[in-house]
């Protein structure tokens, strides 16, 4: 599974990381950042899952 980011839609509001801070982070600039450069672990898809699923803004998608 990859995450992709829209930072054109995300508003920074940190709902992502605090879900997954091992997998998301806010940057200074007040985008997320993917923290995996390729496919999420298979033990932690259930948390990116349930990040994009709770992203205010849809700026999160799954691409299984």
């Amino acid at each position: 599974m990859k995450v992709i980011v829209d930072t054109d839609l995300c508003m920074g509001n940190g709902v992502c990381e605090a879900l997954a801070p091992d997998l998301f982070t806010v940057t200074d600039s007040g985008s997320v950042q993917l923290l995996v450069d390729d496919e999420i672990p298979p033990d932690r898809a259930d948390a990116a899952a349930d990040a994009v699923s709770s992203c205010p803004a849809r700026a999160l998608t799954r691409q299984t």
